[in-house]
Parts: C-alpha cells; sequence; structure tokens
C-alpha cells in the first residue's frame, strides 16, 4: 500500500531530523537551545501525523478485507 510505505517514509525522516537536532544540541548546548527545541517539536508532530495516517489506512484496509469476507 503506497500510504503506508509514504508515511514509513515520513516517520523516518522525522525520526532523522530529531536526532540531527539532538545532537546538535549535545555538541553546542547553548548554540540555538530554542531553534533546536522547535525542531525537535516540528519532528514530532511529523511523526504523530504519519503515524494517523498509517493507522487510517490500516483502518481501510480492514474494511475492505472485512467487505470482501
Amino acid at each position: 500500500m503506497i500510504a503506508g510505505s509514504i508515511a514509513a517514509s515520513g516517520i523516518a525522516s522525522a525520526m532523522a531530523r530529531f536526532d540531527q537536532s539532538a545532537a546538535r544540541t549535545a555538541a553546542a548546548p547553548l548554540d540555538d537551545l530554542a531553534g533546536e527545541m522547535v525542531e525537535r517539536m516540528q519532528a514530532k508532530v511529523a511523526v504523530s501525523a504519519n503515524v494517523a495516517v498509517l493507522r487510517t489506512a490500516d483502518d481501510m484496509t480492514g474494511t475492505l478485507l472485512d467487505m470482501l469476507a
């Protein structure tokens, strides 16, 4: 299912953004703390949105399978 692969890719991308932001904060904790916090919040929202897409795709697939049974 294409929606699932797109959502999984979105989750991986958001997690990479989060990890990179955390690494930058660890390397230089006081350089841009506010900016990095915003980056991590955006990554969290992106993960949540993509998880919602996966759940919806799963529900739709389940409904389709129920109709065929």
